[in-house]
């Protein structure tokens, strides 16, 4: 289901205004200052040239105001809706010199977070009809985490921690540190909080084995494994744990992955290998 999830404007703004201080940099927006009258007034449409997902709308609407607060902007297609070629998303009317001081700023925000919403609204639509959720993961764009797992939401799919002190995860490097599965998770429940989860990565049966024997787990995370092991993995572990998938998640391969029963299959790709969409702003 796809979600029109927002964060507080006080919790989006300074990421907003660092991308503008980058942008207008120590003199401002010089050829707008220079070219265009003063007192020009406009009014801009933002519009889709692709169909998509939308999300971005509340960053972009945030970027025109920060450069000028007597915009007049209007919201037309919501962040978590789809929109087709030639919409029409957002209006803005007033300073023109103000307009095009904040466009890119805009557009970068709106066309990549519309690019994870959509890209991510493809990977739900693979697991239609399963109960498996699709996840991001923390392979996000530094700065951005928060506006990114916010896109994933719009996009229909579902957020993974934000940070390490979300919760325990413990991978295959922290196995090796600890002695083995069953030394992490005896470390796990002697020093994590009784409000923290417990995450267990595993690549082998064999350690899924370990982890239903020993317990202290509340989730388990199959890395990797092709689609009859993933299956096999599942079947094991017979509802005892949420079961998420991991690893060379595609697209293609999505619909095979949630048809093994598995509860979320997280991919790093929703974020880290997505494709901006194609957006404008036209006076």
């Amino acid at each position: 289901m796809i979600s029109n999830a927002s964060l507080p404007d006080l919790v989006l703004e300074p990421v907003v205004r660092a991308a503008l201080m980058e942008d207008l940099g120590a003199y401002g927006d010089i050829t707008s200052r220079a070219v265009v009258p003063r007192d020009l007034t406009y009014r801009a449409a933002l519009n889709a040239r692709e169909a998509a997902i939308v999300s971005g709308m509340q960053l972009a609407r945030l970027a025109f105001h920060l450069v000028d607060p007597t915009l007049r902007v209007e919201v037309v297609i919501n962040d978590g809706a789809p929109c087709e070629k030639g919409d029409v998303l957002m209006t803005i009317t007033g300073s023109a010199t103000a307009i095009l001081s904040a466009e890119r700023v805009a557009l970068n925000f709106a066309g990549h977070l519309t690019g994870i919403a959509t890209k991510t609204a493809g990977f739900v639509a693979r697991a239609y009809g399963t109960h498996a959720r699709i996840t991001c993961t923390r392979k996000t764009t530094p700065g951005l985490r928060a506006v990114e797992k916010l896109a994933v939401l719009h996009g229909g799919g579902a957020n993974h921690r934000f940070s390490l002190s979300d919760a325990v995860m413990i991978k295959d490097n922290h196995i090796a540190a600890a002695g083995g599965v069953r030394a992490a998770l005896s470390a796990a429940r002697r020093n994590a909080s009784h409000m923290s989860a417990v995450q267990i990565e595993v690549d082998t049966l064999a350690q899924l084995d370990e982890v239903l024997s020993c317990g202290g787990a509340q989730v388990v995370l199959f890395d990797n494994m092709d689609t009859a092991t993933l299956a096999q993995a599942v079947r094991t572990t017979d509802r005892r744990l949420i079961t998420e998938a991991s690893g060379n998640v595609t697209q293609d391969r999505v619909a095979e992955i949630a048809a093994t029963g598995v509860d979320f299959i997280s991919s790093g790709a929703l974020t880290h290998s997505v494709k901006g969409v194609d957006l404008g702003l036209d006076f």
